[in-house]
Order: structure tokens, then C-alpha cells, then sequence
């Protein structure tokens, strides 16, 4: 597979569908959004733990098809903690992506007191 081949695939996988697994201390299923070239996800303060994450500099992340769950692709990529506040649009994104939360009005306020949003820009 080409590099430009691979990136097809990543965004591709990532736009259809809103989960994936990443390898921290064992494969964990979480769910994200495709913003700018990038993955985006939060952890903690009452959303999906991801323990350890934030701490890491690279991480494996596969990508599982939607329909049939058949594995898409797999990659490297690098993990930063987002300023909530300097990526209003990211969060965004990443807000309209959180299904069945109970306090969506008040979500990213919510995010920015109680948790750590990530992103994870694959390696090409």
C-alpha cells in the first residue's frame, strides 16, 4: 500500500466509522472523530477511560470496518492533549460525535473542567 493509498484508507475508516481500538495496555474500543487530517477523542470525567493515553507518545490504532467489522487498517500515531480552548472547532466535532449524553447542552463545558481531549495524527 502506497502512503497516499494508507491515507485514503485512515481517513476513509475514520470518517465511516466512529470507533476504533487502540493499543495502550491491552486493545481498548473507543469512540472518536475525524477532524483535519486527525483523530480526535476525550477520556475521563464521566466519558470512556482510556487510561494511560495521555501519557503516551505514539500509539497502534486499527480501524475495523463499520459493516462487517473486517479490519481496515492499521497504524502509528502520535498523541498530543488538545487545548480545549484553542481548538473550539475540533471539540465541536468531536461533541457532535457523543451520542446518548445526558448533559449535551453543557458537553464541552463539562469536558473542559472534568476531562483531556486527544488527538492522534497518523504517521504516514
Amino acid at each position: 500500500m502506497t502512503v497516499s493509498d494508507n491515507t485514503a484508507a485512515i481517513e476513509e475508516g475514520a470518517k465511516k466509522s466512529g470507533i476504533l481500538w487502540l493499543t495502550i495496555d491491552r486493545p481498548r474500543l473507543a469512540w472518536h472523530a475525524w477532524h483535519d487530517g486527525a483523530i480526535y477523542l476525550v477520556t475521563g470525567g464521566g466519558e470512556q477511560r482510556l487510561p494511560g493515553l495521555d501519557a503516551l507518545d505514539r500509539v497502534h490504532v486499527t480501524l475495523r470496518s463499520k459493516d462487517n467489522g473486517a479490519r481496515l487498517v492499521e497504524f502509528e500515531a502520535a498523541v498530543a492533549v488538545v487545548d480545549q480552548a484553542a481548538a473550539p472547532e475540533a471539540v465541536a466535532a468531536l461533541a457532535k460525535e457523543r451520542l446518548n449524553a445526558q448533559d449535551s447542552e453543557h458537553l464541552t463545558e463539562r469536558w473542559a473542567r472534568d476531562s483531556t481531549v486527544l488527538r492522534l495524527t497518523p504517521d504516514h
